[in-house]
């Protein structure tokens, strides 16, 4: 038997994605409900999801509204938010079986999709963190019980940092379990914007976002160009 759980999917120009995320979603997890938000995709991504998830919901762009979305309207015991161009490597059979304990949330490790040995190390320490700070980043297929997320309100809607302003304000309530397969997400962030470059970007965000540096400020000084 395969879990009952909801999958909510923030989409924006996923195109290249999509599709195959939700054949496989649907094969390996065949009870489970596949929700897709999309925040204004401009290219195929609404066309090619619509006939292969159970609801596709049209919202604000914006990934933390997305999921509160896609959250709100979610029907299973269990709320997996995952990115369209990750994959989860957990097996139906060990995903009954880790919520069979049912914990109130936790994510997975991640495994990067780039061969190069640099990627074993950067998901290596990537890991690490998380492991050792409670904190899980979008790329981990964040879990939560739908209780608890009704309870907690979701994801704050801001910018950025969303999933590590949520894993703080859950890991008072509880410490998360980790699955111990990993999640393979697509490297094309280092890819496209230089490994070194990429590394440094997100740990100055990081270090802006744990000094107190507003989400919205840390956002435009980075991404707007």
């Amino acid at each position: 038997m395969s879990a009952a759980v909801s999958f909510v999917i923030p989409v924006l120009n996923e195109e290249a994605h999509v599709e195959g995320l939700l054949r496989d979603l649907r094969q390996r997890y065949p009870r489970s409900e596949l929700i897709v938000v999309d925040g204004g995709s401009t290219d195929d991504t609404v066309a090619m999801a619509l006939p292969l998830c159970d609801q596709l919901l049209m919202g604000e762009r914006g990934r933390a509204r997305q999921m509160n979305l896609g959250g709100q309207v979610a029907s299973s015991p269990y709320i997996f938010f995952l990115h369209a161009d990750s994959k989860p490597g957990v097996s139906a059979a060990s995903l009954d079986a880790c919520l069979s304990r049912f914990p109130a949330w936790g994510f997975c490790r991640v495994r990067l999709s780039g061969k190069q040995l640099y990627f074993r190390v950067i998901e290596w320490f990537m890991n690490q963190r998380s492991r050792l700070s409670a904190v899980a980043t979008g790329d981990q297929m964040m879990f939560v019980q739908k209780a608890v997320f009704e309870q907690t309100g979701g994801f704050e809607e801001i910018p950025l940092m969303e999933d590590v302003a949520f894993s703080k304000r859950l890991r008072q309530l509880s410490s998360p379990v980790v699955i111990p397969e990993p999640v393979v997400t697509s490297s094309r962030r280092w890819e496209e914007g230089g490994v070194i470059r990429t590394v440094v970007r997100m740990w100055l965000l990081r270090l802006g976002y744990f000094c107190g540096v507003a989400p919205e400020r840390l956002w435009r000084h980075y991404y707007v160009r």
